[in-house]
């Protein structure tokens, strides 16, 4: 019974009588549907730019916590291995004759001796075993290897190249027990041995978003895994990750917001007008750079972790 009168009543607000008096079909007119377009399109105009903003702000949250996570991984791992945290991968050859390489590799050419690996995930896959958490999310995508090269480890072979022991760079850069040369006053970027390395001789910096100018694949241009005014995507190889990317003169910096971790787990955000520039260095102690417009470019840390 019920049912009857609900439908009885949507029959009848959906009819309405003619002036001849027939009943006909109520349907909208072409004022009623513009209206309706009109409001939608308001709508649409004021929503679309607040969701674009809810995504931002929670891509800039899962950085933040990918950064703490790495923090607390290698104080973990610290913790284990007598206060000190891995060796850097971020090296080309081995023993007397090895140099740095870019501080983005998660898995490097070579181990730096005969006890260390060339690959990251073998200090830290036990406590980060997800390699997405190793990756910056406002990258223009992951690596399609990301996850198979993390767990590969030191035996790491693209499956796309002929090489047996492939590299891997990824978007962030990591800086423990890494060292490059700091232009503006000749000095030695030293990053922390452990949690309780720091004061004038180490940095506490772990890692950072990447931000650099001059790089090898990207010449005069610069690049970052975070998105900026009027970049393009710089398409990944088989050994290096997809950035964002954009030529420009090198006094023209361009705006926007990055993040870095330190060891006592803390992530803060910094901007392009406040870094500190560092060359990767071809020497074992950090005091010889690559020369300008070769290797690896500048790469840019937050001036408060330069000492």
């Amino acid at each position: 019974m019920v049912w009857a009168q609900s439908e009885e009543i949507i029959i009848r607000v959906r009819e309405r009588k003619t002036k001849t008096g027939r009943v006909e079909g109520w349907g909208f007119t072409l004022i009623e549907l513009l209206v309706v377009i009109s409001i939608s399109s308001v709508l649409m105009a004021v929503l679309v730019p607040s969701l674009g903003k809810v995504r931002r702000q929670a891509r800039a949250l899962k950085g933040m916590n990918n950064q703490k996570g790495v923090a607390s991984a290698l104080n973990l791992f610290a913790a284990d291995n007598d206060d000190r945290y891995p060796e850097s991968v971020a090296t080309v050859g081995e023993s007397s004759s090895w140099n740095w390489s870019d501080p983005t590799r998660l898995t490097g050419a070579e181990g730096r001796t005969p006890a260390s690996h060339r690959a990251m995930s073998e200090y830290l896959r036990s406590y980060i075993p997800d390699a997405s958490s190793m990756y910056c999310p406002n990258a223009p995508h992951k690596h399609r290897y990301l996850q198979q090269a993390w767990d590969a480890g030191d035996a790491w072979d693209n499956p796309d190249t002929p090489m047996s022991s492939d590299l891997l760079g990824g978007t962030y850069c990591f800086y423990w027990n890494y060292r490059g040369f700091l232009p503006e006053t000749n000095g030695v970027f030293r990053g922390p041995r452990g949690p309780a390395s720091g004061g004038r001789r180490f940095s506490k910096l772990l890692v950072t978003d990447y931000f650099g100018y001059d790089h090898w694949r990207m010449q005069r241009a610069y690049g970052s895994c975070e998105p900026f005014r009027g970049a393009g995507v710089l398409p990944e190889t088989s050994l290096l990750s997809a950035y964002w990317s954009r030529t420009n003169p090198a006094e023209s910096t361009p705006e926007f917001k990055l993040r870095a971790g330190y060891t006592d787990g803390h992530v803060e955000t910094y901007s392009p007008s406040d870094v500190a520039p560092m060359k990767v260095s071809i020497s074992r102690d950090g005091t010889v750079p690559y020369p300008d417009g070769t290797g690896f470019g500048t790469i840019f840390l937050p001036r408060n972790a330069v000492n």
